[in-house]
């Protein structure tokens, strides 16, 4: 050791002397202790095998980590019983190998093993243990094939390789990507991740088109044979999951080529990301803007002191070796080591040993394994032993640990830059304990350097291949309906395509915001089946179709759609004939008969609610029964026409009618205004109105070659042998024309852009009936999971939003307004009870409410009356016998009333049975004022009779000089019924 030069800084120290004196003593004491101890405690020595490939860097590393862990925790646990010694086996990265060390060491009865690297030689290895009951740590195993649910005696002291698929998907599916390709190495560990990879990323609506598998050992030529195939896909989106070795191979050729240039994305899972400080420079230059994936470390000051001492360590361990940093798994490595430690000294017991098989041949290496006596202890302590260990929590769950959260890095120059982290509760953050909002949207991240040195703009994730050929666009050879689809051969034998489909197709791919390559290629079989067209499509044969295609359930089995650019759906069009329907009784058609028969109840009912209303105190409405009876009809039905000449005295009729008289203009008018239509509008008729009715007839269809509608008409139940099909709207002009027992048809079905065309020359004949099959309209068909597809779908939105689509239509469809439409019901039907409901409801509730009015206030009038007949009376048929004779008379009402002193008085009559009325002119009297009243007669010039009483009429003194002719109404109450009659008296009054 050098010897410092400014003895300032040993000022504290007194002198050398002191100092060894303070040393020397120091020994004594400590060595002391140790005597103590040696005498108050005996070690335990568990042997614990250690099988890696020291033939590796990497396992040289995890030795040095191993030991590094052990030497840790016994410095911080002097007083615990038992001490760990490793026993290293090489397994000279061979699986054969390893499995034999495997089975020296559980021959020699070790009581666990840590290791080995590849998953491969673990899967044999945990089989082994597993019959042993020797508990087998592994630090680096990841595959998801090796499951401790089916070894139990497997631990794994790592995350799952299928842990890190959701922060990929999650990932690709912020970014709007749509497809991704994996590129992993064949074997065990790379195919591992593959399944809980497709789940993830069909979860978040992410497809996987294709998949590139790296055989090992591999050669450079065959890796740039695959790259050149990736070159050639549209996607460029790449996940590379494989050894660090064969991965820095990859990229290296991949930038050669090309690939790590503007437009693409790689993303390396935790197998390279893990090591990505430690790669060498070239492999980092070749990976510059590639997106790592890797278990967070959430302890970076634990981490920093044990980098300085491993460091240090590692070339103490391996002289003249370079110093490098630790990676995950020498982190894993030194948790897996101090776990097994404290498990082990929390299961141990004396002398455990081993039980041997007793019997058996054992003719192989295998049957002479024993099974270890405290394996299921130790397994047990494993498990439930937990600390913080230098990655955070160990704590295993079903004998593995669990995910906390991911890191996301970028590659950016020499070392990885962090660019965000995922986590189970919050997804992707920006940092730790912030969550993102799901959307294409790269600012909540942390900036990203994409390849090619772009750092702005996200690359969309595929593209169409500029090496590659242009895309090969099948069209349908149409032979009528040319307005969709045109297909010409000129004299240099090049295809003319035009038509409708063509320019929205043309104009849609002119909108995207980057150049595609595609020409159309005729498809002359599609006539024969539209099918067959969008089949060849899922055969790779065509790259799209463009044309009339339907979108239909079940093509999207093979293909995928565009959203549609033109609505569609299945009708029928028939001939129409002349309305043959007018007949002499057509004036009863306008109405249903629910109402007419509910219009003549109410009318019948508001003459009835006026009648009980006025009876008692309007004579209009007071006769023989007959008379009353015709009036309640006369007046209700007189209000059609407003000639009711009754004059109504209670304001509650009044109002009632006036109601009444509001419905019933709008009954009139809306009956006359459908007769009107059925009278004169009305002309024409369609010959078939219902798909059931050509069912019943068996009568011939028709429908357009190469179309689906026939399925449609199969699942209608039509037999396939009344079934005609057509080509252009002349054909099926004449095959209407003819008539099903004439050759032809007698409907056409076919979609209603196509019937709209036929309407536009045939409209005068022809009309769409009966209902409307829908179907999702015309859309342009590409592979199952082709990018274009979303961004054709956009593009689609974008032009039938504007004017450009009106002018395409207006451009290849103009003459489909010339002829009026025939596309409305041609039958004026007759108007139903369902649209006057709410009026009836109106007038009825008015009409109940005026009547419950009146019977309240002629209860609340006559109670006295009412309860005297009620108490007189034993019996329900009586009482209203005299309740309604007692309804039946007039009210006792006079004006004017006359005063005390000229009140008339009949002998034997109730005063309320007495209605005097004035008449309306006064009569000149004599100047005799003593002369008596002359008794009035009937019609027939007899005395009328008087009062029950039989006395004489009365007499009236009298004071005046006038006299007034006062009619009266008697009325005889006997047990048989009421005898009414009128007086006549005279009033004289004499002034005073």
């Amino acid at each position: 050791m050098e010897k410092p030069t400014d003895n300032k800084h040993f000022a504290c120290i007194p002198n050398p002397f002191v100092l060894l004196l303070f040393l020397f003593s120091s020994l004594v004491l400590n060595l002391q202790s140790l005597g103590v101890i040696a005498q108050n405690a005996t070690f335990t020595s568990v042997r614990v095998g250690v099988v890696l490939s020291f033939t590796l860097p990497a396992a040289m590393r995890s030795r040095t980590s191993l030991s590094m862990a052990i030497e840790d925790f016994y410095a911080a646990n002097p007083n615990y019983s038992t001490r760990v010694s490793f026993d290293f086996r090489d397994s000279m990265n061979d699986t054969v190998a390893a499995v034999s060390a495997a089975v020296d060491l559980l021959t020699t009865q070790v009581e666990a093993i840590i290791g080995p690297q590849t998953s491969a030689q673990t899967n044999f290895m945990a089989y082994l243990c597993n019959r042993a009951h020797v508990p087998l740590i592994s630090f680096s195993a990841t595959s998801p094939a090796i499951s401790p649910a089916h070894l139990p005696y497997f631990i794994r002291a790592t995350l799952n390789d299928s842990s890190q698929s959701f922060p990929i998907a999650a990932f690709v599916h912020h970014f709007g990507w749509r497809a991704v390709v994996p590129v992993y190495e064949d074997s065990d560990y790379g195919s591992g991740i593959i399944p809980s990879l497709v789940d993830a990323l069909q979860a978040a609506d992410v497809r996987i088109p294709d998949r590139s598998v790296i055989p090992i050992p591999v050669t450079d030529e065959h890796i740039e044979k695959e790259l050149y195939r990736l070159m050639n896909l549209p996607t460029r989106v790449f996940l590379v999951h494989m050894i660090p070795y064969l991965a820095s191979r990859l990229f290296k050729l991949a930038a050669k080529l090309g690939m790590l240039s503007d437009g693409y994305v790689w993303m390396v899972t935790d197998s390279v990301g893990d090591v990505l400080e430690i790669l060498d420079p070239n492999t980092t230059n070749s990976m510059q803007g590639v997106i790592g994936f890797r278990p967070y470390v959430p302890n970076p000051n634990k981490i920093f002191n044990f980098s300085a001492r491993f460091k240090a360590r590692y070339q103490k361990d391996y002289p003249g070796t370079d110093a490098t940093e630790p990676t995950i798994f020498q982190l894993r490595a030194y948790d897996a080591a101090w776990a097994l430690a404290k498990a082990v000294e929390m299961s141990y017991a004396t002398n455990p040993g081993f039980t041997m098989p007793q019997g058996g041949n054992n003719k192989t290496v295998f049957d002479r394994l024993g099974v270890s006596q405290i394996g299921t202890r130790l397994l047990d302590a494993i498990h439930k032993t937990t600390f913080d260990g230098l990655t955070g929590n160990f704590s295993l769950v079903d004998g593995q640990l669990q995910l906390s959260a991911y890191e996301m890095v970028n590659v950016i120059g020499k070392d990885p830059r962090n660019v965000g982290f995922w986590t189970l509760s919050s997804g992707l953050t920006s940092k730790l304990g912030d969550t993102l909002t799901s959307g294409k949207n790269n600012n909540k991240l942390n900036l990203i350097q994409w390849p090619g040195d772009s750092n702005s703009e996200v690359p969309r994730g595929w593209l169409i291949p500029t090496k590659g050929k242009k895309l090969r666009i099948a069209v349908p050879v149409k032979h009528g309906f040319f307005q969709f689809v045109k297909v010409t051969q000129p004299i240099s034998n090049a295809s003319n395509v035009r038509g409708y489909c063509i320019d929205v197709f043309d104009t849609v791919i002119e909108k995207l915001p980057y150049k595609v390559d595609y020409h159309y290629v005729p498809f002359k079989d599609s006539s024969y089946s539209y099918n067959n067209l969008v089949y060849q499509v899922y055969l790779n044969n065509y790259d799209a179709v463009v044309g009339d295609t339907t979108i239909l359930a079940n093509r999207t089995n093979y293909v995928d759609f565009t959203l549609p650019y033109t609505v569609s759906g299945v009708s029928m069009v028939v001939p129409i004939k002349k309305d043959t329907r007018k007949t002499m009784w057509i004036f009863l058609q306008p109405l249903t008969a629910g109402l007419w028969l509910t219009s003549l109840a109410f009318f019948f009912f508001t003459g009835l609610s006026v009648w009980v209303i006025e009876h008692r105190i309007n004579t209009e409405f007071r006769g023989t029964m007959w008379k009353q009876i015709g009036l309640i009809f006369y007046f209700s039905f007189s209000t059609l026409v407003f000639a009711h000449k009754e004059k109504l005295e209670s304001n509650l009729s009044r109002f009632l009618v006036i109601i009444w008289v509001f419905v019933v203009p709008i009954l009139t008018s809306s009956y006359t205004a459908s007769l009107t239509s059925m009278l004169t509008v009305q002309q024409l008729t369609p010959t078939i109105t219902d798909v059931n009715e050509l069912l019943r007839r068996g009568d011939y269809i028709g429908y357009q070659d190469g179309s689906f509608v026939v399925e449609l008409l199969k699942r209608l139940n039509f037999d396939t042998s009344k079934m005609r099909n057509y080509s252009t709207v002349d054909q099926y002009a004449e095959a209407l024309a003819k008539g099903s027992a004439n050759g032809g048809v007698a409907a056409i079905f076919d979609e209603i852009p196509y019937l709209k065309v036929f309407l536009s020359k045939y409209c005068a004949n022809h009309t769409m009936v009966g209902p409307t099959y829908k179907t999702d309209g015309f859309g342009f068909t590409f592979p199952r999971g082709s990018p274009l597809v979303a961004d054709v779908s956009r593009a689609i939105l974008n032009l039938t939003e504007g004017e450009h689509m009106m002018e395409i239509e207006n451009r290849w469809f103009n003459n489909l307004s010339s002829c009026p439409s025939h596309n409305t019901d041609l039958h004026s039907t007759s108007l139903s009870f369902r649209r006057f409901a709410g009026l009836f409801i109106i007038t009825g509730a008015v009409s109940v409410l005026m009547l419950l009015i009146f019977i309240g206030r002629y209860i609340y009038r006559n109670w006295d009356k009412l309860k005297k007949i009620c108490k007189d009376n034993d019996n329900a048929a009586k009482i209203l016998g005299e309740i309604s004779k007692h309804y039946d008379r007039m009210e006792s009402s006079v004006r004017p009333v006359p005063n005390e002193e000229n009140r008339l008085s009949f002998d034997g009559i109730e005063r309320d049975e007495v209605n005097l009325t004035p008449v309306r002119e006064n009569i000149a009297i004599a100047s005799d004022r003593s002369t008596p009243m002359a008794s009035p007669t009937t019609q027939e010039g007899t005395p009328m009779a008087s009062h029950s009483t039989q006395q004489d009429a009365p007499t009236v003194s009298t004071s005046t000089r006038e006299r007034m002719l006062i009619q009266a109404e008697t009325c005889n109450l006997t047990n048989q019924g009421s005898d009414c009659q009128t007086l006549e008296v005279e009033q004289i009054t004499e002034g005073r």
